[in-house]
């Protein structure tokens, strides 16, 4: 009876999973047919090649994204696991379907060209870093990059932005160059979006912070956030003086914060920031520090 009780919540978040991913599919395809293909902007990775086969060849966009993403899905399975490859496959089904709807639906916006870019890259990466977040994946240029990366001597990113440049010179054929380049602008702001909705405005930070006043900057940061911090010892690598550097994780909120409290009991601290990527354990939870 346990197991049973186990598996229904599971399934459960398993299908609103699968819901959120079929929801950024259909906003992915809205921003591209009501925004970027109309005014002959294109993205990035397999969808921009997609959209350069439909208008090179007059193929349907939705039956292009499907095919073209196949050897990518399998990637994606055999790297990363089924629940991945299913849910991939939700939202590139999703996308597919999404533009064959929204195919002839009137453009939003015409002829202002930043404003097709920030719109149409806001609404497109909503709707893919809406897929990511919820464990699926709406295009399978990362998955190759990801497999790249584990050959070659060069960083996921760094990847993505090569594969994409070639993708570029594609749309420079059917869009000219004029239309390559918003693409890329398009594609920028879609991927610092993703990036957003992916991680969540409250994306953590690590700070370490290196001051002559130890004890009170932690018992600051106790009673004004509400958050632990670690001591470690440290040498001076020049001066040779042993001294106590500080670690603390917060949310992206409370960087502001902590920068003022930082200056107001040290102002000559030395204080580096890492990026965190998650956080598990402990009691970390956002608080209201406003």
């Amino acid at each position: 009876m346990s197991t049973i009780r186990k598996l229904k919540p599971n399934k459960l978040k398993f299908a609103l999973r699968g819901l959120m991913v079929i929801l950024g599919g259909f906003i992915a395809a809205y921003g591209l047919e009501t925004v970027l293909i109309p005014n002959h902007v294109s993205d990035g990775g397999v969808t921009g090649l997609s959209i350069v086969g439909s208008q090179l060849f007059h193929v349907p966009l939705g039956i292009l994204i499907a095919l073209l993403n196949i050897p990518f899905i399998w990637l994606g399975y055999k790297q990363i696991g089924k629940s991945f490859a299913v849910l991939s496959i939700i939202g590139i089904i999703s996308l597919a379907t999404g533009t064959s709807l929204m195919h002839h639906t009137p453009a939003i916006i015409e002829g202002d060209t930043l404003l097709i870019t920030v719109v149409g890259g806001i609404i497109l990466g909503f709707g893919m870093g809406l897929a990511l977040r919820n464990g699926g994946a709406l295009d399978g240029i990362d998955m190759l990059a990801v497999l790249l990366s584990r050959k070659l001597p060069f960083g996921t990113s760094d990847l993505i932005l090569f594969l994409n440049i070639f993708v570029f010179i594609f749309v420079t054929f059917v869009f000219g160059l004029q239309g390559a380049i918003l693409s890329a602008i398009a594609y920028f702001i879609a991927s610092k979006v993703i990036h957003i909705v992916e991680e969540g405005l409250s994306g953590s930070k690590t700070f370490q912070i290196i001051t002559t006043q130890p004890a009170h900057m932690v018992e600051t940061i106790r009673d004004r956030l509400g958050r632990s911090a670690t001591y470690k010892e440290a040498y001076g690598g020049f001066s040779h003086e042993k001294f106590k550097e500080i670690t603390c994780v917060i949310n992206r909120l409370e960087e502001t914060k902590l920068k003022e409290i930082i200056n107001e009991i040290d102002p000559s601290a030395f204080v580096t920031v890492y990026d965190v990527a998650e956080v598990k354990g402990g009691n970390f939870k956002k608080k209201n520090v406003h």
